[in-house]
């Protein structure tokens, strides 16, 4: 499958308004009447590796589309101004009611996120987080189910997302 860049889709020039925006190169196109050159770069994105006290992995089942009703681990995107560590805290926060005691960078991988008929083109960076204390888990936000499974029972062609699938081999594979 040839993978399209995005701004194939961008027709007008977001500074001046012109649709004079014509690819300038592989990765950007150039405004003709302001000179305005724009870079389409990956948006950041975070997912946790969580386990228990039984060596068990923290995984949790999408309310929304893409993918709903997959497995996926908790994430999420980084907000502007927002390291991707404080995106961690701020997800984990949000979807498990958890409060992260340590975390520790992983790996990153590129992903294509499909969302309202766009690509959207992110770097997914891994992180391992501990947590102290589990007795507070609820899932919401975008989550409505989260569970521990034995780290030999995943099976991870019930996860949606092509990077959780990569980093969860990556892991799996290295622990």
């Amino acid at each position: 499958m040839e993978i399209t860049h995005p701004l194939q889709n961008f027709l007008y020039c977001p500074i001046c308004g012109n649709k004079t925006f014509i690819p300038y190169n592989e990765k950007a196109k150039k405004c003709t009447s302001c000179s305005f050159v724009y870079f389409f770069n990956s948006s950041a994105a975070v997912a946790a590796f969580i386990v228990n006290k039984n060596d068990e992995l923290l995984v949790c089942c999408r309310a929304k589309d893409p993918y709903k009703q997959t497995l996926d681990l908790p994430g999420g995107f980084v907000d502007m101004n927002e390291t991707a560590e404080e995106a961690s805290y701020r997800e984990i926060k949000e979807e498990l009611n958890l409060a992260i005691n340590k975390i520790t960078y992983c790996f990153s991988l590129p992903n294509i996120y499909p969302f309202s008929g766009f690509e959207v083109h992110t770097l997914d960076l891994f992180f391992e987080c501990k947590i102290n204390s589990f007795s507070e888990l609820r899932a919401s936000d975008d989550v409505s189910e989260a569970f521990f499974i034995k780290k030999e029972k995943i099976n991870i062609d019930d996860f949606g997302l092509a990077s959780i699938r990569k980093g969860l081999s990556i892991y799996l594979n290295r622990i």
